[in-house]
């Protein structure tokens, strides 16, 4: 067989798929390769998913179609072993209760009777980092996937890189402001680490550069021919109609970060892509398939024209844009004829236990402390990377303001409303309840309880706004109900089932009516069902006379079998904790 080697691997390309591949089968996972797209030459990217958990999928590029499919494959195996794919979700009282949670090396830190954070811990550096003001309580580190108060806190052991300590860090907190960056797999320890710590210098250079609005300089032409595959992806693109600026983003041979920008003149819009790796070649390949990665030349037409408002660019909200999809805001100053840093041929290059230590020593220069948890437990080398102040996605403060954990004391509450018989004032008292706590109206309640709920009911477009809306009619005060339903119209029927927008708009005529003293509503009811059906007229009539306000939710149980995509979710997850269990218990 063909073996393939590409720079920064420590493996052949069909080695690395062949191995991945069977570990994932031998596992129980069955994946399936769902798309490919080949947009530009030497721009591949491949989109694989679980044939039996939707919710389980990655995307993969590269210069080649191997060399996309290994990459798919080890975020695959990235986000298996640190347990990303379920990071967003709850796992029930039998994870909850079960040995272990995450891992079988947890800890576990019972609450105090004061609520601080408990001994144990953290270290002091993170804990000056995380909660300055000392006012951060320990019920707000309860982690979302077990939501288990009576456990308390659940801490992940990482170690601290500078003296090889061990430290236990919150789930919490990892799950709140990490979320995907640092993470990684590869065929050794040092390659996985390399690329962990490129992504780290890849976002956090990525926030600097457009959060400053720095100028940088171009990539000369005789450094870009030294790569004619690359030159080849480009040309293809600015012969499509989409000029490129390839520019050195290592801030004067600092950082090993490249910044290639994509213009589309028939919008006026501009799209930045970000790349890192000590090898400036693969830094330079990777931002260009990064560029296209899922993307189609027609799917370029969905980013933001570049602005002068600086202020606007900085926003902490446009950074995590970028973060998400890329399609933030940048600046013109990025693209000034005179840079704020000179072109440097830069190369941390060396075999990947040289780059581990080159990379290690930028970190240690800047005085940041590296914290790195190992995952060997699925047969392929994976790792999380912390980095305080240099990784963080989010900012500290959303441990107070948009903690994933948030809604969990509610859930049970909001799964038993759909069938629930309570006195009227108890459902205003809940609206009241969710306004106090601050939940914002646009909020998901499924993303707010931590639930995989399928699109094909209620619950999968459910706002805070439109379960107001449900709890004022349930609750008989009409008026707010008009308000709440008239929002619902505004802001959710664009991801409505053509038959929810319609009991909407039905709704909001019966609501209206209601108001009309003067007015028989029997007079209207055979012209009501000719525009909005017997269905949509009789499921109102029943939410406007408090009968079944919760339309189209259906009721839930605790164990979730209402939601066939949490149980398959839950299955995935099974796999891996016995996996799991079998490695610890060697």
């Amino acid at each position: 067989m063909t073996q393939t080697f590409i720079p920064g691997k420590d493996a052949a390309l069909e080695d690395s798929i062949a191995r991945f591949q069977q570990k994932l089968l031998d596992l129980g996972f069955h994946i399936e390769e769902a798309s490919w797209l080949n947009p530009v030459p030497n721009v591949w990217s491949v989109h694989i998913r679980d044939k039996e958990c939707a919710l389980c999928f990655t995307n993969g590029k590269g210069a080649t179609k191997k060399a996309a499919l290994a990459s798919a494959l080890g975020e695959y195996f990235e986000r298996l072993s640190t347990n990303y794919f379920f990071a967003d979700f709850w796992l029930g009282e039998t994870i909850a209760n079960g040995p272990f949670v995450h891992y079988p090396n947890e800890k576990w830190f019972p609450l105090t009777e004061n609520d601080d954070v408990p001994e144990g811990l953290l270290d002091a550096r993170l804990r000056a980092f995380y909660d300055p003001e000392n006012e951060l309580t320990g019920s707000q580190l309860i982690d979302l996937q077990s939501g288990n108060e009576a456990r308390g806190v659940c801490g992940l052991p990482f170690t601290r890189q500078s003296d090889n300590q061990t430290v236990y860090i919150p789930m919490n907190i990892i799950g709140n402001l990490y979320v995907s960056n640092g993470m990684s797999a590869g065929n050794t320890r040092n390659e996985a680490r390399v690329q962990g710590l490129s992504e780290v210098f890849e976002r956090y250079v990525k926030n600097r550069i457009i959060a400053e609005s720095i100028s940088l300089p171009e990539i000369p032409a005789e450094v870009m021919a030294r790569y004619p595959a690359v030159m080849e992806s480009i040309a293809t693109l600015e012969a499509e109609g989409f000029p490129i600026f390839a520019y050195d983003g290592s801030l004067g041979g600092k950082y090993p970060v490249i910044c290639v920008v994509l213009f589309n003149p028939a919008n006026g819009t501009c799209f930045a892509s970000f790349g890192a790796h000590p090898d400036f070649g693969v830094a330079l390949e990777r931002t260009v398939t990064e560029l296209l990665q899922g993307r189609g030349l027609k799917d370029l037409d969905v980013f933001t024209p570049p602005t002068f408002d600086d202020e606007e660019v900085a926003e902490h909200t446009n950074l995590e844009t970028h973060f998400i999809d890329s399609s933030g805001l940048i600046s013109w100053d990025l693209f000034k004829q005179d840079a704020d840093y000179p072109f440097t041929d830069w190369s941390f290059s060396g075999t990947t236990e040289e780059e581990f230590a080159t990379l290690m020593a930028i970190f240690a220069a800047e005085d940041k402390e590296v914290y790195i948890a190992d995952y060997e437990h699925l047969g392929v080398y994976a790792c999380r990377i912390i980095v305080p102040g240099m990784s963080d996605i989010y900012p500290a403060e959303d441990l107070w303001l948009a903690n994933n954990n948030m809604g969990s004391h509610l859930r049970e509450i909001l799964l038993s409303l759909p069938g629930s018989a309570w006195n009227k004032e108890d459902y205003l008292n809940l609206i009241e309840q969710l306004d106090e706590e601050g939940f914002d109206d646009f909020t998901r309640v499924r993303e707010l309880l931590g639930l995989a709920t399928g699109a094909d009911n209620g619950w999968y477009t459910l706002r805070v706004g439109e379960l107001k809306a449900m709890l004022a009619l349930a609750g008989g005060d009409l008026e707010q109900a008009l308000i709440w339903t008239e929002w619902t119209m505004e802001f959710n029927s664009s991801v409505f089932s053509p038959a929810r927008a319609n009991y909407y708009r039905c709704l909001q005529t019966l609501l209206l009516l209601s108001q009309e003293d003067a007015r028989q509503p029997l007079q209207y009811l055979n012209a009501f069902i000719k525009m909005y059906g017997a269905e949509a007229v009789e499921a109102a009539s029943a939410a406007l006379s408090g009968e079944a306000a919760f339309y189209g939710l259906p009721a839930v149980d605790h164990d979730l079998q209402a939601f066939p995509a949490h149980q398959s979710l839950l299955k995935a997850y099974d796999k891996l904790q016995r996996a799991k269990a079998a490695y610890w218990s060697k």
